[in-house]
């Protein structure tokens, strides 16, 4: 793995000090949105391709 090295005009501050009680609730409640986004859409996907396979079965079995 190879180091990054900062470009000229730019630099990279890490703020060491503790999250405020409001802060982490933010990120809190950012991550369980997304967290419920992401299980809805691939929720929605299984659903897909659950229709698409019962749809074969059906076109089988009426040949």
């Amino acid at each position: 793995m190879e180091l990054l090295k900062e470009p000229i005009d730019v630099d990279f501050v890490v703020d060491p000090r503790p999250l405020t009680d409001k802060e982490r609730k933010l990120i809190s409640d950012f991550i369980k949105n997304d967290k419920l986004k992401s299980a809805k859409k691939s929720k929605t996907l299984k659903n897909a391709q659950k229709r698409k396979t019962s749809i074969k079965k059906r076109v089988k079995q009426k040949e």
